[in-house]
């Protein structure tokens, strides 16, 4: 039988094993499971663990945990993947507690293509993330509210024997609408943690200004949990979010316009803007605070402040995925993360060669010959097109698919053979063959 057919024979194997696995009602095996993880059950089930495919698919998931990239939000990157090899991604990010993030896997193939989405939170020594959310199983698409200050890792992976062109987007939005009509974060003058009183307390919220009689709003669904004066405050109104088990303090109200135990949706007027309290000295503003029924007073500026909007990397041009490229400049790094302050995992000289696999305009994601994935910047290579040399082969020489000794052999070229050498790296050259073929040489002609 030839690989195709077999691989045929192992897509439906899985398939057919990963249905029964998602049908399976209340209390049965899967009914917390991920559905990365039926799928990856649905291997074991199927004994394809033990396949070289499948035993490359359960490596990979867990390695893009191990090597995941640091990134900023917003964040976009485009790239290919193909059914021949699995493929996997890691990122991590930061994420503060009050953040939403917008996870994004848009593909093209020519068949449709399940993308695995799932978000671990990583603990204080890095091991063992703990599972936090993951897509549904007929989505490519994952909002996350963030609840405790972490560093978040984001793994995306398509199912096996598929191939397609991916545009990852990650944003950031605020868990809460903006609780005064027609003002942002950008009207917020006093944070979170300010010394008040000569230091003796700290400030508990945050403050928004607005002209006096601005509606304040419901910043989230719930209800009203109280309704009424204090010294500080002056008029306040508390609105009970039971979803995340918190409790939002408006203060400071001109006057209220709810009642105790009323419920409310976001955007309904709680009250009007004003300066009453120990605020008569300042102008009109809104005191916005959070309290947790765990934690006490929370920061709320992660919960209300502007979203990013867009990610706004330019993306790679398509046709260059997959392709050959050498470095052009006297040396480049190889770098861990798409940004010029990550950790240098390789330094290359002149005209090493490798292949772009995704990344943005300005950062490449790379696979390097010897296995190494990292970013380098797209300013420091060129396409692997030019010769660099033509050469003529002194003995016959086997034309590697990779610059590995372990590597299958392309084909066997006689002695005397033309070629043009395109790239190198270590000990061995890109080469392309008179007949149009292309690969590696382990030895120098």
């Amino acid at each position: 039988m030839n690989d195709t057919f077999i691989n045929r024979l192992l897509f439906f194997a899985v398939l057919s094993l990963l249905g029964a696995c998602t049908s399976v009602g209340p209390g049965k095996l899967f009914r917390s499971a991920s559905p990365h993880d039926q799928y990856a059950q649905s291997l074991r089930d199927a004994r394809l663990e033990r396949t070289a495919l499948g035993t490359d698919w359960l490596t990979t998931a867990d390695r893009a945990l191990k090597d995941s990239v640091l990134i900023t939000v917003p964040y976009r990157e485009s790239g290919y993947f193909s059914s021949s090899r699995p493929f996997a991604l890691g990122y991590r990010l930061n994420g503060q507690r009050g953040d939403k993030f917008i996870i994004k896997v848009d593909v093209q193939g020519q068949e449709p293509v399940q993308v695995f989405i799932d978000v671990f939170e990583l603990n204080e020594t890095n091991r063992d993330p703990d599972r936090l959310s993951s897509a549904k199983a007929d989505t490519n698409l994952l909002e996350l509210e963030i609840r405790r200050t972490r560093t978040h890792l984001v793994r995306i992976q398509p199912e096996l024997l598929r191939s397609g062109r991916y545009t990852l987007s990650i944003t950031r939005e605020p868990i809460l609408s903006f609780p005064v009509v027609g003002r942002d974060s950008r009207q917020i003058s006093s944070y979170f943690g300010v010394p008040r009183d000569a230091g003796r307390r700290r400030h508990e919220g945050i403050d928004i200004f607005a002209p006096r009689g601005t509606p304040a709003i419901a910043a989230s669904d719930g209800y009203i949990s109280g309704v009424g004066t204090n010294n500080l405050g002056g008029n306040v109104v508390y609105v009970s979010d039971s979803r995340r088990n918190q409790t939002l303090y408006y203060a400071h109200l001109d006057s209220q316009a709810v009642q105790q135990g009323q419920k409310v949706s976001v955007g309904d007027t709680v009250g009007f803007v004003g300066n009453t309290g120990n605020a008569r000295t300042t102008g009109p503003h809104l005191h916005f605070g959070i309290y947790s029924s765990n934690t006490g007073a929370v920061n709320p500026l992660p919960f209300v402040r502007r979203g990013t909007g867009p990610a706004r990397q330019a993306l790679l041009a398509a046709e260059t995925l997959g392709d050959s490229v050498r470095i052009s400049s006297t040396r480049a790094v190889v770098r861990q993360s798409p940004n010029g302050d990550a950790p240098v995992l390789r330094t290359l000289p002149r005209s090493s060669a490798f292949t772009i696999v995704g990344g943005t305009a300005t950062w490449l994601r790379v696979d390097l010959p010897d296995g190494v994935t990292g970013y380098v910047a797209s300013s420091v290579v060129e396409p692997a097109r030019r010769v660099l040399r033509r050469a003529s082969l002194p003995v016959g020489t086997d034309l590697l698919e990779a610059a590995s000794p372990q590597a299958a052999v392309i084909e066997t070229l006689p002695s005397g053979s033309a070629v043009d050498v395109l790239g190198v790296f270590g000990s061995f050259q890109l080469v392309r063959h008179t007949t149009g073929l292309t690969g590696w040489l382990s030895q120098a002609p």
